[in-house]
């Protein structure tokens, strides 16, 4: 396992929800090749529906930009090992900021990210 060598870029995720997304990115770079990025993505993406319900979208690379609309509260981008990794759950409208539309509970406070 990779753990504690993640490091979070941006993220408006609850801390629990944050935690599922870097343990299950090192779950993935166990089972697969860090070459084999698709199957990384697919893998993340499908225990996230599992765990957080349908609707999740994953991108995995080493040089990618993305311009995405996510739910309030759905949203990480972070780099383990060699691969970025964006992980976000997709939005069709503008939701209203003080909903979380994951379904969690808990509002969302200040965010401590890292620049990477």
């Amino acid at each position: 396992m990779l753990e504690g060598k993640a490091v979070v870029g941006e993220t408006d995720m609850l801390q629990t929800m944050q935690e599922d997304a870097l343990d299950l990115a090192a779950k993935a770079l166990d089972f697969y090749d860090v070459t084999d990025a698709t199957d990384i993505a697919r893998f993340i993406k499908q225990e996230f529906d599992r765990m957080h319900g349908p609707g999740w979208q994953c991108v995995v690379g080493r040089d990618f930009g993305s311009f995405v609309t996510h739910c309030f509260g759905c949203f990480i981008y972070f780099q383990v090992a060699s691969l970025s990794i964006l992980l976000f759950r997709g939005s069709a409208s503008f939701p209203e900021p003080e909903k979380n539309q994951c379904g969690a509970l808990e509002s969302i406070g200040s965010l401590d990210t890292v620049k990477a």
